[in-house]
């Protein structure tokens, strides 16, 4: 009788604490809206999965239910180099070689403006907008890669080093 009632505690105990609200995720630094479970697996590589991984596991999605993507034609980061000082991170990315990977992005100097990335259709139609003031330069690459589609035009040879 002790072991089924205490298999039905561990149970229920597992069943609450599964239930992670998108704020409990973000307080331990998960984004459960975008959080793939396959992520959690990387954790392993950093020696970081004996700690994370079981809460990450809790905030994650599977991979085979996350929607598709949406692919955007041109993007523009707009930035006040003003405000270089308070976004080093974003500096380094504009004054970085990452930017000519996306020959469809363009970026903007605006006055007084926080980092944004509009994300436009091909007809130059803006379709989304983010704020980037807290990102890194890898996070900027990242979104770009996951978001831009590839430039459909032929590529540059000397760019690319290729024959």
């Amino acid at each position: 009788m002790k072991t089924y009632i205490l298999g039905y505690l561990t149970l229920l105990f597992w069943k609450v604490k599964a239930d992670f609200s998108n704020e409990d995720c973000w307080s331990l630094g998960f984004n459960k809206a975008v959080l793939l479970c396959s992520s959690c697996d990387l954790l392993d590589n950093f020696n970081l999965g004996k700690t994370l991984k079981e809460p990450c596991l809790e905030c994650c999605h599977y991979d085979e239910s996350v929607p598709a993507q949406t692919k955007y034609a041109k993007a523009i980061l707009e930035v006040c180099t003003c405000k270089f000082g308070a976004y080093p991170q974003i500096e380094a990315f504009i004054k970085s070689d990452r930017p000519s990977k996306f020959s469809n992005l363009q970026i903007k100097y605006v006055r007084g403006l926080d980092p944004i990335i509009k994300m436009m259709d091909k007809d130059g139609h803006i379709k989304e907008t983010v704020a980037i003031e807290k990102w890194n330069t890898d996070s900027v690459e990242e979104f770009l890669n996951t978001h831009l589609e590839l430039d459909e035009a032929e590529p540059d040879y000397l760019k690319t080093n290729m024959i």
